[in-house]
């Protein structure tokens, strides 16, 4: 019998190009929304003359220092329209890329510990429902045949009163999504240059014409920033403020363990989340360190808080190890909600403001923010999003659904 040989892996997944005296449009930030971006702009609107500008390498910031947990019961009608667009997508996204980054629909769960949890989560849930977004109450019984291994007893010091429960939630893998969204973008023809730091920008009165880098001169028809923790010092190198305050956000990992935890849960009150990787770690994190910074570490209490908050939860997890921390730039705006669209600088388009957040929105956030870029208008999705709700009041409060990060 004889077998076809199977193809050899390419040597390597995109071109590394040098950069280019002009673009129509240059991105920075070659993270997940720089590179969805990226593909979307080629894909939906036929624009391939793009840069994606990353200083260090590619996916190398937030989108190599997250969770990987993807969601979309937000409580807004607005934050719901984008989170269930982008779950939609990530929904069809590894046919459509054809690769295969482990996205795994186990589920999400909102753990209640207190009445008032339990009013917040019943109203999500309704909320949730009416926008569309698949979403359920279940009682503390509920909860734990949904993860056998949750503490569930009434003797704990915050007792489960129940939670909400997202079956189509779940996470994927972070890194192999941004080398399948990188390997299309570069077939269509986008320029990847990694190792180019944005230093300045060239203008032209109030118009942005182009970009200084570490690697020269880059002139540009229209410029979109997609550079989560570091939005806000590129803004204020283009000549305008963004509300925006960056955090370092930390997370951690246990050493491999058998399948035990099978869906992703998580608590605001103790406040932690808690998933188990493909390989077999436990994934760890909580929310922002209280403090700004552009650090990619974290503190040790708060490693040590995370710790003894997932132990309250899952006894079964006391004997676990620590294998390893990290720690990303968060970039947050005073309602928890993105800032997506126009600048006060012609031709300076924005996309930040996820805060913790970010990695679920990423094909939504990259579709939205090509349309901008190609278009110079809003996409009905992001179109809640622009800045000027900050001088309009319009805002799109999402703490409560940010609370614990994630």
């Amino acid at each position: 019998m004889t077998t076809t040989p199977l193809p050899e892996h390419p040597d390597r997944l995109w071109r590394n190009p040098e950069p280019r005296a002009s673009y129509d449009v240059i991105i920075i930030g070659g993270g997940g929304h720089g590179l969805a971006t990226a593909y979307y702009l080629a894909k939906h609107h036929g624009i391939t003359h793009v840069a994606v500008l990353e200083k260090g390498w590619l996916a190398g910031g937030n989108m190599a220092r997250n969770t990987t947990i993807i969601r979309s019961n937000y409580l807004w009608d607005e934050s719901a329209a984008i989170y269930e667009r982008a779950l939609k997508l990530w929904e069809q996204l590894p046919e459509e890329l054809d690769y295969d980054f482990l996205f795994s629909q186990r589920g999400v769960l909102n753990l209640a510990h207190t009445l008032q949890d339990v009013r917040e989560g019943v109203r999500r849930v309704n909320a949730n429902r009416l926008n569309g977004v698949d979403a359920q109450w279940l009682e503390p019984d509920e909860v734990a045949k949904v993860c056998p291994i949750l503490n569930v007893s009434a003797d704990t010091r915050y007792p489960v009163l129940g939670g909400t429960y997202q079956p189509r939630a779940g996470i994927a893998k972070h890194d192999h999504v941004a080398w399948a969204l990188a390997r299309r973008a570069d077939e269509m023809g986008v320029d990847l240059i990694q190792g180019c730091e944005v230093t300045g920008f060239l203008k032209d009165g109030d118009r942005i014409t182009g970009v200084e880098t570490s690697r020269g001169r880059i002139l540009a028809g229209r410029v979109g920033l997609a550079a989560a923790g570091h939005s806000s010092v590129l803004a204020q190198r283009a000549g305008f403020r963004l509300p925006v305050q960056s955090h370092p956000l930390q997370a951690l990992v246990s050493e491999l363990h058998e399948p035990v935890h099978p869906t992703v849960v998580m608590s605001n009150h103790v406040h932690v989340y808690v998933s188990q990787a493909h390989k077999g770690e436990l994934v760890m994190g909580a929310g922002v360190d209280a403090y700004n910074g552009y650090g990619q570490r974290g503190s040790f209490h708060v490693i040590e808080q995370q710790m003894a908050a997932a132990v309250e939860l899952f006894p079964v997890f006391a004997r676990a190890h620590v294998l390893r921390t990290w720690g990303g730039i968060v970039d947050v705006t005073p309602d928890a909600s993105p800032i997506i669209g126009t600048t006060p600088i012609e031709n300076l388009y924005v996309n930040c403001g996820w805060g913790t957040g970010g990695f679920k929105a990423t094909p939504a956030a990259g579709l939205t923010f090509a349309h901008t870029l190609a278009t110079g208008e809003p996409h009905p999705l992001n179109a809640p999003f622009a800045l000027e709700r900050f001088t309009t009041g319009a805002l799109v409060d999402e703490h409560g659904a940010a609370a614990v990060a994630h």
